[in-house]
């Protein structure tokens, strides 16, 4: 009998120990926060209509960025001279093909020669390259690889800084969450575990990133 008592004492200590464990756990997790891409202050807000950017591309085709347009548009702004920029091609061209994104890569300018040889390295040529120091002026483009998701209406959905593929796809999740940045997202969510008052997708939305 005494050793039955026993055995329901070490079940019950370890039903606790368990339950202590897997609590720390989802207190690490939402410590341990997803990098996102960096969203600067400066530059055009997250839920702004942006006026359409006529650019011209390497054939000397006009190409608007912003505005109406069939699809939503991913601009990937990226320098020959960019190793991380390079590495990153290949992620967002998956990207958007799975998300069926219209894809466009930008730059400020330069020598077109050394444009072209980069989009022949990279096999870009079924994409869109364009040149322009202003879009990268209108989107508070300050250091590369930076990215911009607009939908079909011209409403700049995110932006940010990327150096990886998670930072890239945040763009993407941010977007489907209504926030500006994944970090918004988590702010939120903390706040609400904590207690506090959490603010709503609209309000994140129109709101400056701080990271």
């Amino acid at each position: 009998m005494g050793s039955f008592v026993v055995l329901w004492v070490l079940v019950i200590v370890l039903a606790v120990a368990v339950f202590a464990l897997a609590r720390q756990v989802g207190v690490l997790h939402a410590r341990v926060a997803p990098a996102g891409a960096l969203s600067p202050t400066s530059g055009p807000k997250v839920g702004e209509t942006m006026e359409p950017v006529p650019t011209l591309d390497l054939a000397g085709q006009v190409v608007p960025i912003g505005g109406p347009n069939a699809r939503r548009q991913l601009v990937m702004f990226v320098s020959p001279t960019c190793p991380v920029c390079k590495a990153l091609v290949p992620v967002a061209r998956s990207l958007a093909r799975t998300e069926d994104l219209e894809l466009v890569f930008a730059s400020d300018g330069g020598d077109v020669g050394q444009h072209e040889r980069y989009v022949d390295s990279l096999g870009l040529e079924d994409h869109r390259y364009v040149l322009s120091e202003a879009l990268g002026i209108t989107y508070g483009v300050a250091k590369l690889p930076f990215a911009v998701l607009i939908d079909s209406s011209g409403v700049l959905l995110s932006r940010g800084l990327v150096n990886t593929r998670e930072h890239l796809e945040s763009l993407l999740e941010a977007a489907r969450l209504g926030f500006e940045s994944i970090q918004d997202f988590v702010h939120d969510a903390t706040k609400s575990d904590n207690g506090g008052i959490g603010i709503n997708a609209a309000d994140a939305a129109g709101g400056e990133n701080a990271r």
